[in-house]
């Protein structure tokens, strides 16, 4: 990245861009995909949002710092809680979400189905 420098628009956004998966870059190296920030008229800097699959990754990636371990290591009721946490976040409207995360909780598609229909099935009680 070309450094924007200590400006505080950047770290205002850092911490969500960060969150997201996502990289900042310098305003000049921005594409038609990424989004351009300015401050006062003056373009500070770009961010390159991830897609949707690096996203879910990333996604995997904090809950497991958040758990403090492999999440396939977790108990079921937490493994069901991390299921529903993905499911409010869109992991499953990602291509795959649902191979993705099964992989990664160490259980089968069938078990992450069964999850999200006893969510379901409880919410519509």
């Amino acid at each position: 990245m070309t450094e924007p420098g200590d400006h505080p628009l950047v770290a205002a956004v850092k911490p969500l861009v960060d969150a997201m998966g996502g990289r900042l870059l310098g305003p000049e190296q921005a594409t038609a995909d990424d989004v351009v920030l300015a401050w006062e008229g003056e373009d500070v800097l770009a961010v390159r949002l991830p897609q949707l699959a690096d996203s879910l990754d990333h996604i995997l990636a904090a809950m497991e710092r958040r758990h403090g371990r492999p999440l396939a290591e977790l108990d079921r009721k937490t493994k069901q809680a991390v299921v529903r946490t993905l499911e409010a976040r869109g992991a499953f409207s990602v291509r795959h979400g649902v191979e993705t995360v099964a992989g990664a909780l160490g259980v089968s598609r069938f078990t992450v189905y069964n999850y999200l229909n006893r969510e379901n099935a409880a919410k519509s009680e």
